[in-house]
Parts: C-alpha cells; structure tokens; sequence
C-alpha cells in the first residue's frame, strides 16, 4: 500500500507501475507507464519502475473529467451573504455586482484553490468559464488563461470565453468575445437563454457560431435554463444552428432544463435533433435542485433536463460541478464523484446498470465532449488516474464517496489523501 521511489535503473526502466489495479470491467491489472503514456496494460508486468503504486485490488478509474465549472465566479460567497427574496434573478445582480470589483490578484487566488481542490479530487480535464463581457472586460479571461499554463503539469484547462450578459443584450460583448479567442480562449461560450426573445437568442447564436468558425474552435452553449418555461425553445435553436454550421459532435449545451417541461413528443423531436447534431448535453443536478424551481407550485419539479431520455436516445450526457461557493450555489467542493452522485439521485439512476451512466459522465463522457484525445486506460492513452481507497462497483463508489488514494497525471503522482477510520467496541 505505500509508494516505493528509485529502484535500481534499467534500459526497460519504467516511470510508474501501478500493481493490481482493479478496472471497472472487473479485470486486475498492472498499469505500466512511460514518458506519460501507459506502455502495458496487463495481468503482470515485471520491468523495473522509478515510483510504484500498490493498488492491492483498489479501484482505478481514469482521471475525473469536469466539463463545466465557473472558475472565475468560485468562493465569492461567505458570511455576510444574503439572498432576501430567494430568485435566481438576485443570483444574476450579485454575480454581476461581484464581477466589477474583480482583481487579478483575486481571481488568481480564488482560481488556484478551486483548480487545487480538483486536482486532489481525482480530476485531470476540465472546462473553466470566464465571464466576458462590458462589466468586466477580459479580466476573468486573462486570469484564467494564466492559470491554465500555471496548472499544465496537473490538469488540462480548457478556457471557455462566455458571454454571461448575453450578446444583444450587452452591446460590445461581441468585440471582447472576439478578443478573448485571440488571447488564446480554447472554447466559444454562448448563453441565448439570457436574451429577452427567441429572435435576439437566434441572433446570439449565429454570432458565437460565426466567431467558432473563425477561431475553429468548439462552443458550449447554456440552453434553456429555467425548466417551467416550455415556451423557450433554445435547445431545439442551438442544434439547427450546430448542423448549419457543420459543427456536429463540436458542441456542448449545458443544462437544457426547458426539455423536462415539453410535451413528450416536441421532447423526442428535440432530442432526435440534438442525437443528429452530435451535441453532448451537461446536466448539473445540484444546482439545478438548488436554484431551480424555488417558487414553482407543488409538487416542485427536480430541475434537471430529460436525463433519461436522452441516454436511451444515444445522446452523451455528462455533468459538471458548474459552481462552487458562488452567487448561484453556495456549496460545492470540486469533487466529480459527489457531482456523478447528484445526477444519478436526481435522473433515477438506481439500478446497477444505470449507475454505471453516473461515472461515464464524469469520465468517458466528459472527456469525449471536451474532445480530449488518447484519454482511457488503454496502451498509447495519456497516463491520467485515479486510484480510490475503497469500493468496487459504481454503486460502491457513489455511495461510499471513496478518498482518492492517489491521483495521476501524466504519469506522476500529483495529489495523494489517506483516511483512517477507526471503530472502538467495548468498555474502556
């Protein structure tokens, strides 16, 4: 169970060897890795290695994949915060309240302990909004972009420009937009939901297409947010703009709430469209039941979008942590396997076999929507892992919410936590 560094050197020295590890298909296996890459994946491998893992039969689970968390928006609540009348609208006017006294010393701050926390958490990929927009400029942005390089050698930052005002709504968002992607934003935020008609929703979107186009880069788009509100038709706008675009399999629309309140057959249309235009759909179970719904009738619905239905329908559907400590949800704590739990409690995902949907969200769900490449633990994949303490099935590991003995990236232990608990039966 320890970790041994520097045996003796070799021409077929390894960097790592991780013994019997056990894999989610059941197999125990040893996991050799070399300049990053895992080299062997099998039942014995017996070369020499620098540092060695004994799993001792644990659970190895690739690294944890976050497609979606406002890093710039994390920690900003705290003692002293209030929401008086409880509505998402207060949510908005904080966060936008917050982000003018935004400093770069700050965002650098907050940014470095929640990317941290992740990384102790087993997660080795994930999206980082910057709000961008005329409140703000391109602070967030710049900040994020630095902490992106900062944390390379622990996890891979995507940095997604995001419109939080809208694009018509504020005017001159569009310009920084554009100037974000030429700073060196990975990924084209959109927001219609935020825009006061289906007309200025379809204008946002044609504009937030047209700069991916120009940059080449992917979007992710936040779509029908309020989920009593079956009039707004975002979803349904963003995958006809996805295929006229030719972006299919490019695109990730987070929450998408509005499709829980359709009809069934407009929700089976919608969710064809969104099979067809390859659109990966993140559903954020926990501050959806948080911040959604609050003043909705009885019985008050979940929230969430159609989590169900668009599996069955062959859509990837992953989730993210979206926010931590912020305006919009006050808890949080970075960790994708308290996440995979939210959605499978809230999506009705009890069974054994549906489990198993709760941690492809948060692994080969999540990284096929960030379209990471070589991810898994396979031969030629990046090395990227996370060993934890206890549990052998899906539902052993929601349930128990295991400690992440260690966590690799590339090949090198990055983050290591040990619990010890501790029974005491008896008199004395």
């Amino acid at each position: 169970m320890s970790t041994t560094a520097e045996p003796a050197a070799g021409d077929g020295e390894l960097d790592l060897l991780v013994r019997r590890a056990r894999l989610r298909d059941g197999r125990v296996v040893d996991l050799a890795v070399r300049d990053g890459r895992f080299v062997r994946v099998a039942p014995e491998v017996t070369e020499p290695a620098r540092t060695e893992i004994d799993a001792s039969g644990r659970l190895v689970l690739p690294g944890l994949v976050d497609p979606h968390l406002h890093v710039d928006k994390a920690l900003t609540v705290g003692h002293g915060t209030a929401w008086p009348e409880g509505t998402f609208q207060e949510s908005i006017d904080m966060t936008l309240e917050r982000r003018r006294s935004y400093t770069t010393e700050d965002l650098l701050r907050r940014g470095r302990e929640v990317l941290e926390l992740a990384v102790a958490y087993g997660t080795t990929a994930l999206r980082a909004f910057a709000d961008v927009g005329t409140v703000g400029g391109l602070r967030s942005a710049e900040a994020l972009l630095a902490l992106r390089d900062e944390f390379a050698d622990l996890l891979d930052v995507q940095v997604v420009a995001f419109p939080q005002e809208g694009l018509v709504r504020d005017p001159g968002a569009g310009a920084l937009l554009v100037r974000a992607m030429e700073a060196g934003c990975d990924v084209v935020g959109a927001f219609p939901w935020f825009e006061l008609s289906s007309t200025h929703a379809q204008e946002h979107l044609d504009e937030a297409f047209e700069v991916a186009r120009r940059f080449d880069a992917d979007v992710h788009a936040f779509v029908d947010d309020e989920p009593v509100a079956p009039q707004v038709h975002n979803l349904e706008q963003l995958a006809l703009s996805t295929i006229a675009a030719g972006w299919q399999g490019r695109v990730v629309a987070s929450h998408g709430c509005g499709l829980a309140s359709y009809d069934d057959h407009l929700a089976e249309r919608t969710i064809m469209l969104v099979r067809d235009a390859g659109i990966s759909v993140c559903a954020n179970a926990h501050v959806s039941l948080v911040s959604k719904c609050e003043h909705a009738s009885q019985p008050i619905p979940r929230g969430i979008t159609r989590v169900r239905e668009l599996i069955a329908a062959g859509v990837n559907v992953v989730t993210g942590q979206d926010d931590v400590a912020d305006p919009y949800y006050p808890f949080g704590r970075a960790d994708m396997l308290e996440v995979a739990s939210f959605l499978v409690h809230t999506a009705h995902l009890y069974r054994p076999e549906d489990v198993e949907h709760g941690l492809d969200a948060v692994t080969e769900n999540g990284a096929r929507a960030m379209r990471l490449e070589d991810y898994g633990i396979r031969e030629g994949a990046w090395a990227d892992l996370v060993v934890l303490d206890e549990g052998s099935t899906a539902t052993d590991v929601l349930r128990l919410q295991p400690a992440r003995r260690w966590v690799v990236r590339r090949g090198r232990i990055v983050a290591t936590t040990e619990t010890r608990r501790e029974v005491r039966r008896g008199r004395g």
